[in-house]
């Protein structure tokens, strides 16, 4: 049975209200993707911090061996997530990563992030998989705005880009989020702001993912990469402004650390990547993202 909400509060550092006392480690077992973000640019090297950054793919195999080094570093780690560094439902590495984890640290919270894209028809297997909590990123529920932050989706094989692929991505992030919630397990929405495109529609997203039963929100300033390198960081007025439209409607997470793909120890207090991954790092980038 998934963790209750209340008990995420209290482990997970990504739920707290007051920041993260407790540690993660994030296993990149994922690495392609069936959409394509405007800004997204995923990568593979020890220096960056943020989304779509590892030092390297693992095999879900040697994942189970990753978690094993990190609870020894760092004891206080109670959540097992996979972020990436792309899409956690475009293959099957994050589910059998979970199996494996779980059969050995059966404790760990196990936590995922995706696109939605594949969310709605996948959800009965992220249910099985025993996902405490799952997040999912929706950046509008308009395909106007959503076509202006992403260029196409892979679908079922099929590139489909624009307003036509943003519709189809949209009412499938929707409906698998209204599965997930109603199977009780904990969903937390992350919307990156770009204030020129959505920074007058996430007031929308809160209210529309509030009412499919979402119990979190999180808003992440853009990092401008990518197609949208030249696009301008949010002001700090504009990231307030988007919060109180939020705020209506859904809890906030406000501690954000913009975590890479293979991030390990407590947010934005400890950092041990480096020193876990030191034997698993430097592979060729060509032989692990693709889109579809």
């Amino acid at each position: 049975m998934a963790k209750s909400f209340a008990e995420l509060e209290k482990s997970h550092p990504c739920f707290g209200s007051h920041g993260a006392t407790t540690g993660r480690i994030h296993l990149p077992v994922c690495p392609g993707c069936n959409i394509a973000c405007r800004f997204c640019e995923r990568s593979i090297n020890t220096t960056e911090n943020r989304p779509g950054v590892t030092g390297r793919v693992l095999k879900p195999e040697e994942a189970v061996e990753i978690v094993g080094k990190a609870l020894d570093i760092s004891p206080e780690i109670r959540v097992c997530g996979i972020a990436g560094p792309g899409d956690t439902l475009a293959s099957n590495n994050a589910f059998k990563t979970f199996s494996l984890v779980g059969e050995k640290f059966p404790k760990l919270i196990k936590c995922m992030s995706t696109n939605g894209l594949l969310l709605n028809e996948r959800a009965d297997e992220v249910i099985a998989a025993g996902i405490d909590s799952l997040t999912v990123t929706v950046n509008a529920v308009d395909p106007k705005i959503e076509a202006q932050l992403n260029d196409y989706i892979i679908w079922h094989g099929k590139k489909i880009e624009g307003e036509e692929g943003a519709k189809i991505l949209i009412e499938n992030q929707l409906a698998g989020i209204k599965k997930i919630c109603e199977a009780g397990i904990t969903v937390k929405v992350n919307t990156v702001l770009v204030p020129r495109i959505n920074g007058n529609h996430i007031e929308e997203i809160a209210r529309t993912v509030a009412e499919l039963g979402a119990d979190k929100y999180n808003i992440i300033p853009l990092i401008p990469s990518a197609k949208l390198k030249d696009e301008p960081a949010p002001n700090c007025a504009e990231i307030e402004a988007a919060r109180r439209a939020a705020s209506q409607y859904i809890e906030l997470f406000l501690h954000c650390n913009h975590c890479r793909a293979d991030a390990i120890g407590v947010p934005g207090k400890s950092e041990f990547a480096n020193k876990v991954y030191a034997n698993f790092r430097s592979v060729n980038v060509e032989e692990h993202f693709s889109h579809g």
